[in-house]
């Protein structure tokens, strides 16, 4: 089964509550902070015949009109099953056609809601998401379950009407590239939790739902900005755009403007959840990190992450970025580095890879020291060139007296290469000088830590 119905979920809850019975300010979100079931069950009340899933009239996310065509399998609500152009090339090999024959209907409708909050890209006509294909989801966690972490992210607002809902109304059909904006009189309107960009219609049978009927140029939504996703723009004054997770572990190299904003920065902003629980609702706990790395239609990883928030004041956010930018610079350094002993792509990125993890246990301690008042970014200079070298010598020192030598370089020609051990030292050599300051890349580094860069020595006259 897919991870991401569970964090799909925990937002279809997010929404079911802000549609309903929403908090209309800081006050009122804080003496409604204990959970209570009666209020909650009266306030859905009214909403329950918006959200059949099967039947004659309106159906939970599905088109208005009933569809005609062929039903295709119940795999297709899932992203990360097998195509229809995969299983005609017979191209299927890791995710298999045809997984569920059927879906109950609890599963169905989790499964629809999935699909349309999260639609990739798929073929003409099929829109996706109004974040996009696999959109990255921050969640605020303040810890003591299921309905603590509901209530943090549910945004301010006022109770809306099931009219809101676009199912309970014809699909804004956008076959001539109609867009549909969101409302201008509300910072959020309900249909940011409940977008309906698939035109669908679920096809039952007496085992539960067996089939779903698709239709081209559902509703294509532009400019909307979804309470639970962090969104970049490109520069100050263009449309804000939103993130998408990339392949490979989620850590504190991804934070800046995912998990802690990034100082200054008009180009970047944290989810509505995450700002809300930073500005007044919390600050200590963590944060949920998921979302689909996708390529184009094809999914390449799912990321499930829990991550510290890093609940600084505002003057301290500054040293956060410098460790985060630091290490990524660091990074470049040892990829750069490793030239003479792997090869470029997969191998050198894998060595940078490793280097964040490895990094990961002091980058926490330095956190805490930020916590504590103190600047830590000439420790972690340290730390960084330590593991750096060590990375480089594991890689390097095995086998060395058995790598060409080449000629004596006393005797060399300008025409002869250097020999891979003179490479090897050499690179070593360059990349200490680099945290210690010097050329291009130690300038990234030192700038990035916000740290001096060693004086110049005067040439002897």
């Amino acid at each position: 089964m897919s991870l991401e119905p569970t964090i799909a979920c925990q937002e279809l809850l997010i929404g079911l509550v802000y549609l309903a019975d929403p908090p209309v300010d800081i006050y009122d979100w804080k003496i409604r902070r204990a959970p209570d079931p009666a209020r909650l069950r009266e306030k859905l009340a009214p909403f329950a015949p918006a959200f059949n899933l099967l039947g004659d009239g309106h159906r939970f996310l599905q088109d208005l009109e009933p569809l005609a065509g062929e039903a295709n399998p119940v795999d297709m609500l899932f992203i990360d099953s097998a195509g229809a152009n995969t299983a005609r090339n017979n191209a299927d090999v890791m995710v298999h056609r045809r997984r569920y024959a059927s879906l109950d209907p609890a599963l169905a409708a989790m499964a629809l809601y999935t699909f349309q909050a999260f639609a990739p890209s798929g073929g003409a006509g099929n829109r996706t998401s109004m974040r996009g294909g696999g959109p990255l989801v921050t969640l605020a966690d303040p810890g003591g379950g299921l309905w603590p972490r509901i209530w943090a992210n549910v945004p301010y607002g006022q109770a809306g009407v099931a009219q809101n809902l676009p199912w309970m109304r014809a699909t804004r059909v956008s076959d001539n590239a109609q867009e549909t904006y969101p409302p201008e009189d509300a910072l959020f309107s309900a249909e940011a939790f409940f977008g309906m960009p698939r035109r669908l219609r679920l096809v039952a049978g007496e085992s539960g739902v067996t089939g779903v009927i698709q239709k081209p140029y559902g509703t294509n939504y532009a400019r909307w900005m979804h309470p639970l996703s962090p969104y970049y723009r490109l520069k100050p004054g263009t449309e804000w755009l939103p993130k998408h997770p990339r392949a490979g572990r989620f850590g504190y190299r991804n934070w800046l403007g995912i998990v802690a904003q990034e100082a200054k920065s008009d180009v970047t902003e944290l989810s509505l959840s995450l700002r809300n629980w930073n500005n007044s609702r919390g600050g200590a706990g963590s944060v949920i990190v998921a979302g689909w790395a996708m390529d184009n239609m094809k999914p390449r990883d799912f990321t499930l992450s829990v991550q510290p928030l890093p609940d600084l004041p505002v003057e301290a956010q500054d040293l956060l970025a410098f460790l985060i930018l630091g290490a990524e610079a660091a990074g470049v350094a040892l990829r750069g580095a490793l030239e003479p002993l792997l090869a470029g792509g997969e191998a050198r990125e894998a060595e940078r890879e490793a280097f964040f993890t490895a990094t990961e246990a002091r980058f926490a301690q330095h956190l805490a020291a930020i916590r504590a008042g103190r600047d830590p970014c000439t420790d972690w200079l340290a730390d960084l060139r330590a593991q750096a070298l060590r990375q480089f010598d594991a890689l390097a020192v095995p086998g060395i007296a058995w790598r060409k030598t080449g000629i004596n370089p006393d005797k060399r020609s300008s025409k002869d290469k250097p020999s891979e051990m003179e490479r090897i030292v050499t690179a070593r050599k360059f990349l200490g000088l680099a945290f210690a300051g010097y050329g291009k890349q130690g300038k990234a580094i030192f700038e990035s830590l916000d740290l001096p860069l060693p004086e110049k020595k005067e040439k002897a006259a």
